[in-house]
């Protein structure tokens, strides 16, 4: 079939047939990358089939198909069965979450912290610490993984937030990222798929793309993962594992219910899927349910971390993982760490067995109730997902908006909130909503003035 045969007929994409001395594949493929970053195709385009392009470009099926691969594995498009490819939702937005400081006026509600407070207990543990003989050993290299008193001090630590293990499944991490990229590189190669909820945590979104790992978006029922869209995804997809956040997920603020949680672990024995559990805010859950490594510890790698429960600052995360991922999973945090800081393992130790990580995050859940009090009594006319411990808070927009939109209203207004777009995982449409972070502004007083703004951009809709 000759190329110009389609020239009338109606397709989503028309690339031109690359005039390149490099392999065809591969000029396509860069022409769908720049199609889509030049705004040409948009989010939610659905391109044509691949048979279909062949025949246009007057070339083989398995050209398209490799051309679509490399995309694919960069994020840029999503392909299932029986729904075609489509651009990736994302693919126009960045899921670099960091704040802006060098932006003049701009009040912080993008980037998750927790609330600025007095860290007076961890001040004085630091400065006994100092003037110890063997202080100077901490600044050394170490044992990787601690040692046993180290690793009995976050068993503690973990059975708070919902999971009972054992000091010999722990690894450590300098932070819950690492531990997510640690992961990944360690038990997942190229081209595997990892299933997720259709808005996820932006920092695996940026761990897959660098490592070539494919997300999935599972179809939900009651704003969590559905049996039915889990099973579709092992068999359709080919899911080798999942990501989930059971407590205050990000950014939707759900907690996966008991049923759910069992479920999941169900199917993940039944499919021999590998789980990612990340409770880096299971800590600020007053009421704690079960993990889901505890129905599935054979399945399940569960992740603690502190920066979001205790002190930013504190770059360390445990991870809880069976005994069969341990040597691989052990060995890749020990190529991209070497080892963690031994200073920052034995001063987190010291702050758990001396209760002043549970003061610390009595304290941040506190201020968070008081920062959420002024969120319920601005925004109350909207649908605000959260309860108020939780750090941020889900924005359901008014009709007339889209998450980008506002954000960028926001943001000329002199406030940062992220947009639903930024956490869409694939070919997953995003709501129109976004994610606002209540104890990321320096003090009560310049919350009200954001929350003020925001209420007004709101009642324009």
């Amino acid at each position: 079939m000759s190329v110009n045969s389609f020239e009338n007929y109606p397709m989503s994409w028309k690339p031109k047939r690359p005039q390149t001395n490099k392999p065809l594949y591969l000029a396509i493929a860069e022409q769908l990358e720049q199609d889509i970053e030049n705004g040409i195709l948009l989010p939610g385009t659905k391109l044509p089939p691949q048979r279909e392009l062949a025949d246009y470009l007057d070339i083989n099926v398995s050209t398209i198909s490799r051309a679509f691969k490399i995309c694919e594995q960069k994020g840029l498009v999503n392909g299932a069965v029986g729904s075609g490819t489509l651009v990736a939702y994302d693919t126009t937005v960045s899921s670099y979450l960091a704040p802006e400081y060098d932006v003049p006026r701009l009040i912080e509600m993008g980037s998750l912290f927790t609330e600025s407070t007095s860290y007076e207990e961890v001040t004085m543990l630091l400065k006994k610490m100092i003037v110890e003989p063997d202080f100077g050993k901490l600044l050394q290299y170490s044992r990787p993984n601690g040692v046993l008193w180290q690793k009995e001090a976050a068993v503690k630590l973990i059975r708070n937030a919902g999971y009972e293990t054992s000091a010999e499944h722990l690894l450590i991490a300098s932070g819950g990222q690492n531990a997510i990229a640690a992961i990944m590189a360690g038990l997942f190669k190229p081209g595997d798929r990892i299933g997720t909820d259709p808005v996820t945590y932006p920092g695996v979104k940026t761990v897959a793309k660098m490592l070539g790992i494919q997300l999935v978006p599972i179809q939900q029922e009651h704003n969590e993962m559905s049996e039915a869209g889990l099973l579709y995804a092992c068999k359709n997809e080919n899911i080798k594992g999942i990501y989930i956040m059971p407590d205050y997920q990000n950014p939707t603020t759900h907690i996966i219910s008991q049923l759910g949680r069992k479920m999941i672990a169900n199917v993940a024995k039944q499919q021999n899927l590998i789980v990612i559990e990340d409770g880096i805010h299971s800590l600020l859950n007053e009421r704690p349910q079960k993990a889901v490594a505890s129905y599935a510890p054979e399945q399940t790698i569960y992740i603690a971390s502190l920066s979001k429960t205790v002190a930013p600052g504190l770059r360390l995360a445990y991870v809880a993982t069976p005994e069969k991922y341990k040597i691989a999973l052990s060995n890749a945090l020990y190529n991209i760490n070497l080892s963690v800081s031994p200073f920052l393992v034995e001063l987190a130790s010291r702050m758990i067995v001396s209760k002043n990580a549970e003061k610390l995050i009595e304290m941040h859940r506190r201020l968070a109730k008081q920062r959420n009090q002024l969120v319920n009594q601005y925004l109350f006319e909207y649908s605000l997902f959260g309860s108020d411990e939780c750090i941020f808070r889900w924005l359901l927009l008014p009709s007339g908006f889209t998450g980008e939109q506002f954000e960028r209203l926001a943001y000329q207004a002199g406030v940062q909130v992220y947009a639903a777009e930024r956490f869409a995982v694939g070919k997953a449409e995003p709501p129109s909503a976004v994610r606002l972070a209540v104890a990321a502004t320096s003090s009560k007083e310049e919350l009200e003035t954001a929350l003020k703004i925001l209420k007004k951009l709101l009642s324009t809709s």
